[in-house]
């Protein structure tokens, strides 16, 4: 629902701002409308001052929500991912029964998660406050900031949703291969766009720099103060494709006072500044110059700044480009629908014609430079893709930094690449990768720029929090207005005689992993796990036993099966012990009562796992079958 009216009615309208020449105020619309509003007027509950703060409130005191309001009104604010790992970025903040979220990103599973495709927040904390939700924001379109989305906007009544027009397109698209999820209300937004969502939050956006364009850190105005989430940002002054980050905004924010930075924390432990990606390109044409013969990229498919530079190198030498990877091809596709990514279409060959190209005519771009198992890399070089294979002569550029934890997986792809013949460049040989967040120094002058009250690092690891922290303390903000919060954990704002008082509570809300597992949606718990990881490590063993109904006597031998604990040709004494032993615990049973399956199941289950245990010093999963007839 769009609020026409010049006073805000009711809770679940939003008011879209946005200064025209004409003296009109026009939205974007909910996928694709086009619809005008009044003008700002001086009558209008949000206007420019003459100071140039762009809210003020018009019948709506910030230190209250309504008539009805009193001092104990809180704002809370508690991340459900993204401050104990990289990914799973969601932010719920809330006020008087409205509630604003930022992002619903997934996590990728780690080494001990089997069979796990990624992990989203829990939402549980949401499901009885659907009508409480005014709208979703979504800083960027990287899928640990959006890969959530599908699964949980149904969960929570698929409430309105705000984002760049890029942003927007990768959404859509992905959007499309969930056909049982809710078709999506989207608002594409800009850094001129002004919010009112509910009674309690008045939002502006401010453009940042990432890896991908039209990235934006959210400006929310609350009753008790204004509150920035910064999103994945660094500070580049020469973007590709983009806006440079509006500094001079920054600096006017921190002068009319902000109240709490939310600030991404992913290299707060690198020092310096973090590199522009137009050097990035500078750097790459000079490499290029001195290459006869085929050139192979591995980066990120979201790198899309990294892939203007490469297409531009492309066209510059003369040279065709080859897109690898289902990502790596949508995302291209979708910023060149938009204008984000400019270039010739012709410039583009299919795989068929690329082996017909000479050597010193092609660029091949594809995913797996962190040695992901079935991205485009390992594809080339275990034999496995159908087109490209690798040969003397080739350059294998590796254009991201190490993520933790890939090291191995990187080093095993990096050997098989140069026994094949080919060259390696990568990261730490040349300045071929610039990451997208900020470094140290650049998290300072954002912090010097925006001059926080209170400060709490976001978007890390823990260590990478504190880290951040650290440099919050260096600027001046005193220690006890830096909160370092967990998953879950509610930092809480109130007024107490005029001022406000923040502090990290010690509540929690639920942020247990929702594992996503093939169409599996939170059917995969922790036990599912633990016998994954058991049976990875140890193998399982089958004991099938048949016995009679009424006697309760075993029928014949029991069969067993091994996988991944012994190798049963060569172990047979130990099988026909445990053979023996299954016997031996199913005539053990009481010879006057009928056969009990489940005592029988646990018996064999517990007996022989420690009798196996004791034999060979492994706990595989024991799996009794019992078959009565």
């Amino acid at each position: 629902m769009i609020n026409r009216k010049n006073n805000y009615s009711g809770h679940r309208g939003f008011t879209v701002y946005k200064p025209k020449a004409s003296g009109t105020t026009k939205t974007g619309g909910l996928a694709g409308d086009d619809q005008t509003l009044p003008p700002v007027t001086k009558n209008s509950p949000i206007q420019r001052s003459n100071q140039g703060h762009p809210f003020r409130f018009r019948g709506h005191d910030r230190s209250r929500s309504g008539a009805s309001a009193v001092s104990s009104d809180k704002l809370r604010i508690m991340c459900l991912g993204g401050l104990e790992e990289v990914g799973r970025n969601m932010t719920v903040i809330e006020y008087n029964k409205e509630i604003v979220i930022i992002d619903m990103g997934l996590q990728f599973p780690e080494e001990d998660m089997p069979g796990i495709d990624y992990i989203i927040p829990n939402v549980s904390y949401l499901k009885d406050k659907k009508d409480w939700i005014k709208g979703v924001i979504i800083s960027h379109g990287h899928y640990d900031h959006i890969g959530g989305i599908p699964h949980i906007m149904g969960e929570i009544g698929n409430p309105l949703m705000f984002m760049g027009k890029m942003t927007a397109g990768l959404v859509r698209k992905r959007h499309q291969e969930y056909k049982t999820a809710p078709t999506l209300k989207i608002k594409e937004i800009d850094d001129s766009t002004r919010l009112k969502l509910g009674a309690s939050f008045e939002l502006e956006f401010l453009r940042v720099n990432h890896s991908i364009p039209d990235c934006f850190a959210t400006i929310i105005h609350t009753p008790v103060g204004t509150v920035i989430h910064t999103g994945d940002f660094k500070i580049d002054f020469t973007p590709v494709n983009d806006k440079p980050a509006d500094l001079n905004r920054m600096a006017q924010l921190g002068a009319q006072g902000v109240k709490l930075l939310m600030s991404d924390s992913t290299d707060s432990t690198h020092p310096g500044y973090q590199v522009s990606e137009s050097y990035i390109g500078e750097e790459m044409g000079k490499i290029f110059e001195k290459i006869e013969g085929r050139i192979i990229i591995g980066t990120f498919a979201s790198q899309l700044s990294r892939v203007q530079k490469i297409l531009d190198l492309a066209a510059r030498f003369g040279r065709r480009v080859n897109l690898q990877g289902r990502s790596m091809n949508s995302n291209v596709e979708v910023a060149h629908q938009v204008g984000y990514l400019k270039f010739n279409p012709k410039i583009l060959v299919e795989d068929k014609e690329v082996n017909k190209l000479p050597d010193n005519k092609i660029i091949i771009i594809g995913t797996g430079a962190q040695g992901e198992s079935n991205a485009f890399l390992n594809r080339v070089v275990t034999g496995e893709h159908r087109t490209i294979s690798l040969k003397k002569g080739d350059t294998v550029l590796f254009s991201s930094s190490v993520i933790p934890g890939n090291e191995r997986s990187i080093q095993n792809l990096m050997d098989q690449v140069v026994r094949q013949g080919a060259r390696i460049i990568h990261y730490k040989m040349l300045d071929i990768h610039a990451g997208g967040h900020a470094k140290q120094e650049d998290l300072k002058l954002t912090m010097r720029l925006l001059k926080p009250e209170f400060f709490m690092p976001i978007e890390a690891n823990h260590y990478m929090l504190r880290a951040h922290a650290d440099l919050a303390e260096q600027v001046g903000i005193p220690k006890e207005n830096i909160f370092i919060a967990d998953n879950g954990q509610v930092v809480e704002f109130k007024k107490l005689s005029n001022k406000v008082v923040g502090s990290l509570t010690k509540e929690k809300v639920i942020t247990d992993y929702v594992f996503v597992d093939g169409l599996g949606v939170g059917d995969v718990s922790d036990i599912v796990l633990r016998d994954r990881l058991m049976m990875s490590e140890d193998g399982m063993i089958v004991i099938i036993a048949t016995i009679d109904t009424h006697t309760g006597d075993i029928i014949g031998n029991p069969d067993i099966i091994s996988r991944g604990f012994v190798y049963m040709k060569e172990n047979r004494d130990l099988i026909e012990k445990t053979r023996m032993r299954v016997k031996k615990i199913v005539k053990d049973k009481n010879p006057m009562t009928a056969a009990d399956d489940d005592y029988i199941k646990n018996k064999i289950r517990n007996d022989i796992g420690q009798f196996l245990f004791n034999s060979t010093k492994r706990r595989p999963m024991v799996l009794p079958v019992v078959i009565k007839v």
